[in-house]
Formats: C-alpha cells, structure tokens, sequence
C-alpha cells in the first residue's frame, strides 16, 4: 500500500513540474530582436519587379540542434539560398547565430519564457530582402496546461518594387486548445491580413484542417516537406495570397494534366502536386 502511495506522489510531482506555467511577455512590442543586413547585401534594385521568392520554415524544437540547421541551409539544395526562412520555438542567441551564418536580416520576438527549457520561446523571420517593418501578434487563448500564449512574428519586407507582408505562426497544440480556438487564432491573422495583396504565412500550424481556414482569402493552402532527418524536419504549412497575371491564370486552368495541379506561383517559385505526393518545387 505504502508502494502505491509513493508511486502516486511520484507521478503528481511529475506532472506537477512538467506542466508548470509559462511566463508570457503580455506586451506587443517586447522583448524584441532584430538587425539589419549586413552592408555587403543591401545593394538590391528597388524598382526590380517581384523576382522569384523562395521560403522555408522550420521548427526548431526548442531552438537546439543549430549547427545541423545552418548545414542544412547551406548544404541542401533546395533549401540553398533561401529568401525568407521562418523559424519556430526559437530563442535569441539561436536566432542571430543562423542570421549571421546566412547573412541575413531578421527579427525576433519571444512569446515568453519556456518552463522547460528556461529560455525565451518565440518566432523568427529571417529574409535576405530588407526588413522595414515589423509586428508582434499575440493570438487569442492561453493554453490548457502550461498558460502559455501563443504569437505570430510579422514583417513586411521590400523586394524589388513591391511590399510582401510575412506572417510566421506558431498555432497551440491540440492537447492544448481545441479546433475552434486555434481556428480563433488563424483568424486573426486573416484579419490582419486583409490590408495586404502579397502575403506568405507558414509555420507549425499543430493542425492538418487549418489551411481551409485560410482557402477564401488565399490562392493557395498547401503543405509541403522539403527535408527531413532525424534531428531536423523542414516544411510545414505555407499560405499565399499573391497577384497573378492572366497568363499564370490560364496555366491553372482545366487544361492541365489530371496527375499535375498547378499552384499560384511567387515568381518561379511554385508548389507541384503530383501522384498524391506533396512536394516543394523551386524553379529559378
């Protein structure tokens, strides 16, 4: 009996501790990180049109493994050379020591400080464009276990002539809140999006149903992943709302193979899905 009594004041203690609360920056405009790109990349044609756009996202599980995240940036094909990568569960030393390796310009803010890792817990857009300007989203209900809030990071960025708003998300987990809260949380950003005709949103959505949450304002709702192994999983849900021209149009028309449904482009950077499979094509 005395065993049993031990062992249950064992697994309260447990869950006790692995549920403590989250400390949450209540505040929309801090902590906040950022920096600029560096000098030897800011000569870029503002009066170019919308070149091709490439953009991964990438949760970062409590921003550990970096180093195996800059090789992977740096060494994968097609993740080489990104525009924007968006990252998830990040902190800020993890998040400039990326910038700096990509030489990119980014910022960062936390949603509060994880009782696990005792460290700041946030989104970060990292862009080889210029930042010029920048927005912490809190997104509506704390989470059921840890009280944690949940944000999006959001930054516009100029490239070439054109403003394209950037949204990276963070959605609460299912064990935390249900659908219908983080279906509150998506709206939000729709709300907030409502303004802008370039849009790009990814990140770890912790939901398979969202992206038609966001298929009435957008073009395109897909998933795709683009790199897997055992430390790391690159790709998660990205959300476009772009202009196309008329030609792309009709390229999307009925007129297409059956296997092969063409996707709105940003540029020459397209999603492809064919034989079921879902996968990132980027075309330069």
């Amino acid at each position: 009996m005395r065993r049993h009594a031990i062992a249950a004041a064992l697994l309260t203690f447990a869950a006790g501790t692995s549920c403590r609360a989250m400390i949450n920056y209540q505040s929309s405009v801090a902590p906040r990180y950022a920096a600029a790109l560096p000098l030897q990349s800011v000569a870029l044609d503002t009066h170019a049109s919308l070149p091709p756009l490439r953009v991964v996202t990438l949760n970062l599980k409590y921003a550990r493994q970096v180093e195996r995240a800059i090789y992977a940036f740096q060494s994968y094909v097609p993740l080489r050379g990104a525009d924007v990568i968006m990252l998830q569960e990040m902190d800020a030393p993890a998040t400039q020591r990326i910038a700096a390796a990509m030489g990119m310009a980014y910022v960062y803010y936390p949603a509060g400080v994880h009782p696990r890792t005792h460290r700041d817990f946030g989104n970060a857009i990292l862009s080889r464009w210029p930042i010029i300007a920048d927005q912490k989203l809190i997104l509506p209900h704390l989470g059921r276990l840890r009280h944690g809030q949940r944000i999006a990071t959001v930054a516009n960025i100029q490239v070439g002539s054109e403003t394209v708003r950037l949204y990276c998300l963070h959605l609460g987990t299912p064990s935390d809140i249900g659908w219908a809260k983080r279906r509150d949380q998506a709206r939000v950003i729709l709300q907030d999006a409502t303004t802008y005709p370039l849009v790009i949103v990814a990140g770890d959505m912790n939901s398979h149903g969202i992206g038609k949450e966001f298929r009435a304002g957008f073009l395109v709702a897909h998933r795709a992943r683009l790199f897997h192994d055992r430390n790391l999983q690159l790709g998660s849900h990205f959300f476009e709302r772009l202009r196309l021209s008329a030609a792309r149009r009709r390229r999307s028309g009925p007129g297409h193979p059956r296997n092969e449904r063409p996707l709105p482009r940003v540029g020459d950077s397209h999603a492809r899905v064919r034989h079921g499979r879902r996968e990132m094509r980027h075309l330069r």
